[in-house]
């Protein structure tokens, strides 16, 4: 991952998948279930694009109920992802990032509809953008990005294209000799 990049984008991945249009989960999904493991793909995915080479990315999903979870940050497509370790929520994960990447002097933006995460980080002059509006965002990438791939048509430029309905029939009169 670059050095000189300025900018921290932190997702609270659990917030963005129950509470984004994009993604659909219910509100008390099964964490082992397949369509939520795609979920979360699609939401990795999907910041791994967002992100792109303007933001340190990290995802943070909370994984403190989990017994087993130990914290450590595994790397997708240059975005870290993190489960919080058993034990601590994925708020302090957040918020320590935040603080961290203010501190240093970064620019962060963190992603969440999280009322008391909000809050918090807007205290330390962090960003925030709402899980809807990250989900807008990305759409609107994917949509541009679709549009910029699409095969187009070139449109002929003639001259007969480019004048009026009249003075077009007059030039051919004068052409047909009329």
């Amino acid at each position: 991952m670059p050095r000189d990049r300025k900018r921290i984008l932190v997702v609270d991945g659990y917030n963005v998948l129950r509470s984004g249009s994009r993604y659909r989960l219910v509100p008390d999904p099964d964490y082992t279930d397949d369509a939520f493991n795609r979920a979360r793909e699609t939401l990795i995915n999907d910041v791994v694009h967002f992100a792109g080479r303007e933001w340190r990315a990290t995802v943070v999903f909370d994984g403190g109920g989990n017994r087993f979870s130990k914290g450590n940050p595994d790397f997708v497509g240059g975005v870290r992802v993190v489960f919080s370790p058993a034990g601590s929520s994925a708020d302090r994960i957040i918020e320590k990032i935040a603080r961290e990447g203010r501190e240093n002097g970064f620019e962060v933006m963190v992603v969440t509809s999280d009322a008391t995460i909000q809050d918090t980080v807007f205290g330390l002059g962090v960003d925030r953008m709402s899980a809807e509006g990250f989900c807008r965002d990305v759409g609107r990438y994917f949509e541009e990005a679709r549009l910029d791939e699409a095969p187009r048509v070139a449109k002929k430029n003639t001259v007969a294209g480019r004048i009026d309905a009249a003075t077009l029939a007059k030039l051919k009169a004068l052409r047909d000799g009329r």
